[in-house]
């Protein structure tokens, strides 16, 4: 049985990383039984979540789960793509994950009011005032990594203008399709779905989330996917 290391649900969604969304859908499109458990980064490889558990085997990192997925298990997720397809497919999960995700995460993690309703609730159960130190601890870590990154050093008009650019790639690429690339899901529809439901997360209030919501294809597309991979309510 395979294990995944997950945070858990939050902010309403089934976890609060889409990367473990992500994850967890290939699951699913694969047929595979698995477990969650919510993990740990202290000691998870790499220091981050998902991480899998297969055979006493640790594997981090959504991308490199998938592969083993596929070779592994003998899974191509992306069987009935052309080489075309797949090299777009590929570029827009690299889009999402390498240049929208870290919009996201300055929206959230920089932004008080947003921290507040949602990363916040992560150090609740840290008795005080070790939470407080923590918190600003990992607050000004990740404010680093931004800066590194390069995304903190637009301006929110800056930001809101390139993941409208990413947003609108998507639905455009999307557009009456029921998935990704056509009329079956391929590999990065787990990605896609996992980033398009934390665009719309209601909980925080956001420029892509307004963005996102007017594309009225993105919304019925994760409307359609939740119904699909998380019929029951807290899976």
């Amino acid at each position: 049985m395979i294990t995944l290391y997950t945070f858990g649900p939050a902010y309403g969604l089934p976890d609060p990383s889409p990367f473990v969304m992500k994850t967890e859908i290939l699951l699913k499109m694969a047929g595979l039984g698995y477990q969650k458990t919510k993990g740990n980064m202290r000691s998870a490889p790499k220091g981050k979540l998902p991480y899998i558990e297969d055979d006493a085997t640790h594997i981090p990192d959504s991308t490199f789960i998938r592969w083993h997925l596929e070779q592994k298990y003998q899974i191509d997720f992306d069987r009935h793509l052309s080489e075309t397809e797949k090299a777009i497919a590929w570029s827009v999960e690299k889009m999402l994950e390498d240049n929208l995700y870290w919009i996201v995460v300055e929206s959230r993690w920089m932004n008080d009011e947003n921290f507040a309703k949602g990363p916040s609730q992560m150090f609740s159960a840290i008795p005080w005032p070790l939470r407080t130190l923590i918190t600003d601890m990992i607050r000004r870590s990740i404010s680093r990594t931004l800066q590194g990154q390069g995304t903190s050093r637009h301006n929110p008009r800056e930001l809101a203008t390139i993941a409208a650019r990413d947003i609108a790639a998507v639905a455009t690429l999307l557009g009456d399709k029921p998935y990704l690339m056509g009329d079956q899901p391929c590999g990065a529809d787990a990605t896609v779905f996992a980033f398009i439901a934390h665009l719309l997360c209601p909980l925080f209030n956001t420029a892509i989330r307004t963005t996102t919501s007017a594309h009225a294809n993105l919304v019925a597309y994760s409307e359609r996917m939740m119904r699909t991979y998380y019929p029951e309510p807290g899976q």
